[in-house]
């Protein structure tokens, strides 16, 4: 009888010391960790969150020691860590915890989170020697006091208790909203602890840095912006993480900086697009916020003068307290609003609703101007950004590539802005007229209109192309778009909203939500005995406007979406690509009953592409975005075809 022979399994070979690493690839097939073995040379140098140099395949490639196991077994052969970039620890383990959550949320890749928190690394840098600056505390009487629930809210941080608050910010009271961010933020500095303050754009952390130069001392802080180059950037984020500041500003990508002792993140205007990451994930800075205040129990603080559905979601569902103005004050702060549609208007003068600028703007434009200045916001820059036929009414559009035709200036031809070419002899291409009329105005053909009206009046032009930053208190009309509307100290005698109807035009779930808001933030800088103009026709933001009420407009935006279910009353995906279909087939069903799946909407390639619409809840979103997250991977790992995920992206449906 012939006996089988047993071959034991070999034992795992024991390795005295080994670094698990997190690779610089953005390739969701490896979205993990990779285990190194740590070199006798590198023992000292060598612990979580220094930058390192390991082979993979033929290569060597970037990236970070996450954790560092001791006397551990290893099933195969490990291959060494090829280099120590640097022994400064950069990525905490707080950061990599808060990363992961991202990442899952997001259906991401844990690098491509990482390398938005962690900026490139400039060698010199690290090798100064960091002062420890503490900011000077102003002792002026704090306005949060004026807001209802603003005493608990401000005694809860000076206790150190963990606080969540939605705020609607309201100007005149006492000071710029940074004097607002930072009375909010002063319970915990006087402790000595740190806040994070997030702004949605580079014009934005200059106003709050001069703010702070001016108050609390120009080394008070530390400034995180893309903008500063690698060396500023990089030595401010040594300051922030090494704590040798309090108080640490900056846009989207300063989310998930580490801040030690950090007790108070605030968010200021939330609604700004300039919040949202524009590479994979896609994160928001106000989400990234709300998962680091729940997994680090960190006090949180929305606030803007408008209010997006997001933020009064939080304060329906009790995650969040409401801190606003009572309205008898508000009424005192804020400045008077006027609708050129409303009844007694309309009696007045039956064109108003006709007319882009009404006799109402013209008027209080005339009196305001006697002693300040004047702004007017207009939707779009350009001279006549669009042209349309006089007889038929339709767009115009080029001929040669159908792209939009516009008018750069009076003595300009009609041009396409895509292609470029100009017609000297344009013809409506559905009734062949040779007429065409203005379908939207621009900034500059408003500004020459505005001029030719008031000849006396200087006239300043601020767009993106060419922003203004601030303007002298002084009788002047100053046309704006939306988001480079110029500071003047004093604030505006009259704000002008003109366009608000080609505002409200177009299709899609947060126009409404964001022009208010770009209302609002035009409101907000005119004085307390100013005035503000909107014209167009009545709408539900419009009201909301009038009354100063911006959190009425969202909580019922906020009803409809629950009823209809739509975001951000439930949480969507935008699944996209050659691959998308194949995802969505390898759907399990259990996580196909928890999701509601419209489409596909074809798009032509090659290759031919498809884009569906998940839309779920709350409950199911760790679940489904897991399942979207790895589903991907096995995809990229297998080599299918591409395919995009854009989580809770509801500003593109």
């Amino acid at each position: 009888m012939q006996q089988d022979a047993l071959i034991a399994a070999p034992e795992p070979a024991r390795i005295k010391r080994v670094a698990r690493v997190l690779i610089d690839s953005s390739l969701p097939h490896l979205d993990r960790f990779f285990d190194y073995e740590v070199p006798a040379s590198m023992e000292e140098q060598a612990r979580p969150g220094v930058r390192v140099k390991v082979p993979f395949g033929p290569q060597q490639l970037a990236g970070f020691i996450i954790e560092i196991l001791e006397d551990h077994a290893s099933t195969m052969k490990l291959r060494p860590l090829a280099k120590i970039v640097s022994e400064q620890v950069a990525l905490y383990p707080q950061v990599v915890a808060a990363a992961s959550e991202v990442a899952t949320r997001y259906a991401g890749t844990l690098w491509d989170v990482v390398r938005s928190a962690v900026p490139a690394r400039a060698a010199k840098v690290e090798k100064e020697e960091l002062d420890h600056v503490a900011p000077v505390l102003p002792r002026t009487p704090n306005q949060l006091e004026r807001y209802e629930q603003g005493p608990q809210a401000l005694e809860a941080w000076s206790r150190g208790e963990t606080l969540r608050a939605v705020a609607t910010w309201v100007p005149n009271v006492d000071g710029f909203w940074p004097k607002f961010l930072l009375d909010a933020a002063r319970p915990v500095l006087e402790r000595e602890k740190r806040v994070l303050l997030i702004v949605p754009d580079a014009r934005d952390l200059k106003i709050l840095g001069d703010y702070l130069d001016a108050e609390y001392g120009a080394q008070s802080y530390a400034r995180l912006q893309a903008d500063d180059g690698p060396t500023p950037r990089y030595r401010n984020f040594l300051r922030a993480i090494g704590g040798a500041v309090q108080i640490v500003i900056g846009t989207r990508s300063a989310a998930l900086c580490h801040v030690p002792d950090l007790e108070l993140v605030i968010v200021w205007q939330d609604g700004d697009q300039s919040h949202r990451e524009q590479r994979a994930p896609y994160q928001h800075s106000r989400e990234v916020a709300l998962l680091r205040s729940q997994q680090a129990d960190v006090s949180l603080l929305i606030a803007s003068p408008s209010r997006t559905v997001e933020a009064q979601r939080l304060v329906t569902t009790g995650w969040a307290i409401e801190l606003k103005l009572p309205r008898n004050q508000l009424r005192a702060h804020a400045a008077r609003v006027i609708a050129t549609t409303n009844d007694f208007e309309l009696e007045r003068d039956p064109m108003l609703a006709r007319a882009r600028i009404p006799s109402t703007a013209w008027r209080e434009a005339t009196k305001a101007l006697e002693s300040g200045p004047v702004l007017v916001q207009v939707a779009r820059t350009g001279f006549v950004p669009a042209v349309a036929c006089q007889d038929c009414r339709t767009l115009a559009r080029c001929p040669l590539c159908q792209g939009p035709l516009h008018l750069a200036g009076q003595h300009s031809h009609v041009a396409c802005r895509w292609c470029g070419e100009q017609f000297h002899d344009y013809r409506c291409q559905n009734c062949q007229s040779p007429r065409i009329r203005a379908a939207s105005i621009g900034a500059e053909r408003t500004a020459e209109e505005l001029g030719l009206a008031f000849p006396k009046v200087p006239v300043i032009s601020s767009t993106g192309a060419k922003p203004v930053e601030k303007v002298l208190h002084k009788p002047a009309l100053v046309v704006a778009t939306p988001g480079v509307e110029p500071i003047v100290e004093g604030g505006y005698a009259a704000v002008l909203l003109l366009d608000a109807d080609k505002m409200l035009a177009h299709d899609s779930l947060r126009n409404a939500e964001e022009v208010l808001s770009r209302w609002f933030t035009a409101a907000s800088l005119a004085t307390s005995d100013g005035v503000v103009v909107l014209t167009g026709n009545p709408s539900p933001a419009g009201a909301s406007l009038i009354r100063y009420d911006p959190a009425s407009f969202a909580e019922r935006e906020l009803a409809e979406r629950r009823e209809i279910g739509l975001p951000p009353a439930v949480r969507s995906a935008i699944i996209s690509g050659p691959g998308a279909q194949r995802l969505i087939a390898a759907l399990e069903d259990s996580t196909r009953a928890k999701v509601q799946i419209h489409g596909p909407t074809v798009i032509d390639g090659p290759p031919i592409e498809h884009r569906y619409v998940l839309f779920f809840s709350y409950a199911d979103g760790h679940e489904v975005t897991s399942a979207l997250r790895h589903l991907r991977s096995t995809m990229s790992a297998a080599k299918d075809p591409v395919v995009n995920i854009a989580i809770d992206q509801d500003s593109v449906l």
